[in-house]
């Protein structure tokens, strides 16, 4: 007969607050902080006893019993015991203290240091859980993954072996439990190692719907709590017009807890076998990465394409490109992000991706180095640029370098005269071999010497053959060497008077200091450009008026005010608000425009954004000079549901001097903006928000006398009832003849996406060029007005465990000047959480 250890409740009270007490006094001893300095004797006594707590079982139970014929001891009623990290929990624990083993039944569950919990009917382990069989088991990860067996050996704490196991990252049917999950693994054993951090899987099934669908002799995949594991990885499978079928199977090595290795190998039945190679790198302080690849070509004649340049047909081909960032303090940033190629056209035929890629879509490569400082009303970036570009329409030496540029802010509080006081300075260095002429079509001006290696014009002329007249020719970018510093300093400050006027001056001080040597020799030389040896009238020294080698200074004092009077009035549905605005501005006129290059100024959209802007140029090249009004009114409405509505118009004059917009630079910039005239084009815009979901925007800028549409650009996206997301995006501009645009520009772009029931989604997008016919009727080509430019088709399923996805892709090339008339892109994703990923692509070109 067997007598219980705990005679009666006062003993038994007594010595569960002994327990609860022991299991308090070790989670509080393990919530205190470690010491950071030296450990002496005493404190490493103190750790070796904490540790000795660490190590000791301790118990908490409804009931303790002692079984003494047996040698036995149960804890009985919602048991809880913690040893070395582990928990283990059922409704009744026994230990059998002769043989060592512990047995738990009853809702019997273990969570794991790591969070992973493994329930069971039976355990039957020994004392220090490491070793033992559990009937019934089944384990989820912290990731949510789900193994499971009828019964499992757990062997050293760190193996647990799976008879007739399955494995799934998939929730169970809520309505039915016992239906299959969408995919799942079934394997006759699956072997869980937590040393190797890996499963293995023998004689294994992959099911979807309960249903197999592929079978495995064995293969293996990094345990779902594991973030890089050394091994192979998910293949992926592509077939391309030039390349023809290919297959990649990428192999990733941990090399060390900082620092992996991935090397991709993929063989192309065209052209034959494409190694790749990326290393990563985290350092304390930041990371960097390195990758190269390449290809020696067996057939070479995919690539013997007019547009091609002869450049992709060569043996080898291929890149290396790298990237890195590091803090060197909470301020302070240094990096660097950079590629170069064989060829411009190896990363869109071979579809490598480097970091520096401007876009997705292959168009060009910056290669930059920076240090990067931000305080809390300062900025600073030193850097250097490298441009290549990659579309057929490049030439390398027509593209520039910035090495180096930087740019510097500061803002202060004077405590004088209060306000903001403002500091910058900016500067750049640039360099270009080839200049760049682009001729204004139906123009006066023509581009001369072709030059069919490099499909491009190395000198601009007049018809007529007589001197060359400036705005007759763009010269988008010159040959040479070009250094500008620009330094400015501005100050405003804001007054709100008694009756709520808002009253803004501002003044600032602009000083520029620029050095320019025109390049006159290889591509840019008399000889090469007329065959002759004299200069003329039409070479680069002509758009700078004979200032090829000059030190040129600038300078522009500003000085204004702004006025605004906001108006709030509260209905019973909303809020109203209206401001008037206006700002004045009083300045000399610019000086040495079309002495200098014009680099980062090329770019000007009069709109709503820029009608107010002190200096309406986006860059430091162009300074706008003269007087000015600018003025317009906003207003807007907050109804009580959260409905928003904005609308703004505005318009810009000229009062005195010389109007910047109006003059003729390298580049025309200014001419066919809105803002060339005295009295500029009129900008408006318009925003309606009926809910947060949903946002419709229009802006428009209308000719000062006849209203005609110069410019219109509209947009909205909404979700309707959570399901349907709809999108689109329409612009129109008129023809600007000076800038080089002799036709309308028009396009229209549509995106949509809705989720299906039970997680399924289509996607779907429609690019149309709407005045591709004007061009292509110009040179002989009748075509529809609306022309396709793109279309893209997508179906999906997505949930907690699993990402499939189908996406069909057509791009439509220009056809004049484009490789391909037409590419056609399929593309299959499959994804399973945990457990790998596959794709496979096809790309089609002709």
């Amino acid at each position: 007969m067997s007598a219980p250890f705990v005679k009666n409740r006062t003993e038994w009270l007594t010595l569960r607050r002994a327990l609860l007490g022991s299991v308090a006094l070790v989670v509080l001893s393990l919530s205190l902080p470690a010491p950071v300095a030296a450990q002496t004797l005493n404190d490493r006594l103190a750790a070796r006893a904490q540790n000795d707590k660490k190590s000791r079982m301790l118990v908490d139970a409804k009931e303790v019993v002692y079984d003494r014929d047996k040698d036995l001891v149960s804890a009985v009623g919602d048991v809880q015991i913690y040893y070395q990290g582990r928990v283990l929990e059922a409704d009744r624990v026994t230990y059998d203290r002769k043989n060592k083993r512990v047995y738990a039944a009853g809702n019997a569950r273990m969570t794991e240091a790591d969070g992973t919990k493994s329930y069971g009917d039976r355990f039957d382990l020994t004392d220090d859980f490491k070793n033992g069989f559990i009937d019934s088991l089944r384990v989820e990860t912290p990731t949510k993954s789900r193994l499971s067996a009828a019964r499992a050996e757990r062997t050293g704490g760190e193996q647990t072996v799976f008879e007739r196991g399955t494995y799934t990252a998939c929730e169970a049917c809520k309505d039915d439990p016992s239906k299959p999950p969408l995919w799942q693994v079934k394997a006759k054993r699956i072997i869980h190692n937590n040393s190797e951090q890996r499963i293995y899987y023998e004689d294994a099934t992959m099911e979807f719907w309960g249903m197999p669908v592929a079978w495995f002799p064995f293969f293996a995949a990094p345990d779902p709590t594991v973030n890089r594991l050394s091994g192979v990885l998910s293949p992926r499978f592509v077939s391309k017009t030039r390349l023809g079928y290919g297959a990649s199977i990428p192999i990733y090595w941990a090399a060390g807890k900082n620092y992996d290795v991935t090397f991709t190998p993929t063989y192309f039945s065209k052209q034959g076998f494409h190694g790749d190679v990326l290393w990563r790198h985290r350092l304390e302080n930041g990371s960097y990465n390195i990758r190269a690849n390449g290809i020696f070509q067996q057939d070479r004649g995919q690539f013997r394409d007019p547009a091609y340049f002869g450049q992709a047909d060569r043996l080898f081909r291929g890149s290396i490109s790298s990237a890195g960032k590091f803090y060197l303090n909470e301020k302070w940033t240094f990096g660097w992000n950079g590629a170069i190629a064989t060829d411009r056209f190896y990363f869109n035929d071979y579809k490598v991706k480097p970091t520096s890629l401007s876009s997705a879509f292959f168009q060009e490569s910056i290669s930059s180095v920076y240090l990067r400082g931000q305080g809390s009303r300062s900025w600073f970036d030193l850097s250097a640029y490298h441009f290549l570009g990659l579309s057929t329409s490049d030439w390398q030496p027509q593209i520039g370098s910035a090495a180096p540029t930087f740019d510097f802010e500061r803002r202060f509080t004077p405590p004088t005269v209060g306000g903001e006081l403002t500091v910058n300075f900016n500067g750049a260095a640039i360099h270009r071999d080839a200049a760049y002429y682009q001729s204004l079509l139906n123009g006066p001006a023509t581009l001369l010497n072709y030059s069919g290696t490099t499909g491009k014009y190395l000198a601009c002329a007049t018809a007529a053959g007589g001197s060359y007249t400036p705005g007759q020719c763009l010269l988008r970018g010159f040959a040479g060497d070009y250094m500008r510093t620009s330094f400015e300093v501005s100050w405003r400050k804001q007054f709100i008077d008694p009756v709520g006027q808002v009253w803004t001056p501002f003044a600032s001080l602009r000083g520029d200091l620029a050095w320019l040597q025109v390049k006159q020799s290889g591509y840019n030389s008399p000889a090469n450009v007329f065959g002759t040896g004299r200069y003329g009238n039409d070479n680069q020294n002509a758009f700078f008026g004979g200032n090829a080698d000059n030190f040129l200074i600038r300078g522009m004092p500003t000085i204004g005010i702004e006025y605004r009077y906001p108006f709030f009035a509260a209905s019973g549905f909303g809020t109203h608000h209206f401001e008037p605005i206006v700002q004045f501005i009083a300045r000399p006129n610019e000086q040495r425009i079309g002495k200098l290059p014009n680099e980062d100024a090329q770019s000007l959209v009069f709109d709503e954004n820029s009608i107010f802007a002190l200096n309406k140029f986006s860059g430091y090249d162009r300074v706008e000079g003269g007087t000015r009004l600018n003025y317009g009114g906003r207003y807007s409405f907050t109804a009580n549901n959260g409905a928003y509505v904005s609308l703004l118009f505005g318009q810009s004059i000229h009062i005195a001097g010389r109007n910047s917009f109006a003059q003729y630079d390298l580049a025309n910039t200014g001419r066919n903006s809105g803002l060339e005239s005295r009295q500029s084009d009129f900008v408006t815009a318009a925003t309606f928000q009926p809910n947060v979901t949903s946002t419709f925007t229009a802006r428009g800028r209308f000719d000062e006398r006849t209203l005609a549409l110069k410019r219109l650009d509209i947009e909205g996206s909404t979700k309707i009832s959570q399901k349907v997301e709809l999108a689109a995006l329409y612009s129109r501009i008129a023809p600007q003849p000076e800038l080089g645009y002799s036709l309308r520009r028009e396009g229209v772009h549509l995106k949509s996406r809705i989720d299906l029931p039970r997680n399924f989604y289509v996607t779907g997008s429609v690019l149309f060029d709407l005045d591709r016919y004007l061009t292509l009727r110009a040179v002989g080509i009748d075509k529809d007005r609306w022309s396709v430019a793109g279309t893209t088709l997508g179906f999906g399923y997505k949930d907690e465990c699993t990402d499939f996805s189908l996406l069909y892709s057509r791009t439509y090339n220009d056809y004049i000047s484009g490789t391909n008339l037409r590419t056609t892109t399929y593309l299959m994703k499959l994804e399973l959480k945990d457990l790998g990923d596959s794709t496979l692509a096809r790309r089609t070109s002709r």
